[in-house]
Order: structure tokens, then sequence, then C-alpha cells
């Protein structure tokens, strides 16, 4: 199983910004599509967005409505660590959530499509 560490939530003030890390290892992850998702506070886990790389070099991404415009998914595979990141901005409160990256080999929104899950990493938007 790939292990997924993810990184970089916190306290935050509505309207401000927050950049959350997944990194994998023991395993390259080039060909999969990684993911964020979040289950906030009596919600189900509910997708946020996905990345793939295409086949000319570029990536290609979906984003949730509720943050399209706010959030930026993208990845790096430079090096050992194969990292995705989660560039959030405009936070709001209701982004408050547990924030989970997750891989899969096909490309989707549904949760259960993905094999490799972190463990989460908070994220706290005060109003």
């Amino acid at each position: 199983q790939v292990p997924l560490i993810e990184s970089g939530g916190g306290l935050v003030q509505a309207g401000g910004s927050l950049r959350l890390s997944c990194a994998a290892s023991g395993q390259t992850f080039s060909n999969y599509t990684m993911g964020w998702f979040r289950r906030a506070p009596g919600k189900e886990r509910e997708f946020v967005a996905a990345t793939r790389w295409k086949s000319n070099g570029l990536y290609y991404a979906e984003y949730a409505n509720s943050v399209k415009g706010r959030f930026t998914i993208y990845r790096s595979n430079t090096n050992v660590q194969n990292t995705v990141f989660l560039q959030m901005s405009s936070l709001k409160s209701e982004d408050t959530a547990v924030y989970y990256c997750a891989a899969s080999e096909v490309f989707g929104r549904l949760a259960g499509g993905y094999d490799y899950w972190g463990q989460g990493t908070q994220v706290t938007v005060s109003s």
C-alpha cells in the first residue's frame, strides 16, 4: 500500500490561504490520479479536486463547484518525493474539514474509486 502523508493544515481566518501537501514514498505515482477530498463535521466525505498527468506533459484537473476559482491542485514528480499540493485561497468557514489525499489508477470524483488514502489533515477556518 502506498503511504500518503498530508501536511499543511491548520487554523486560518476567513479570507486567508493555506497550502496542503501530500507526499508519497516507496512508489512512484506519476501515472495515478491524485485527489483531495474533505469531510466536514456531521457530513459525508466530498470531492474537492483531482489531477492527472496527460500524455502531452501537461496535467488535467477538475474541481468541485464549491472551490472552483479558489483552490488549485498541482503536483510535482521531481526528486524522490512525489508530491501533490492543494493551494487554498479565499477560505471560508464552510471549508472547515479534515482534508484527505488519495490516489487512484483511474480519474474520477467518487471516493470509492480511490485505492490509497492519507490519514487526513485538519483545516479550520475561523469567521
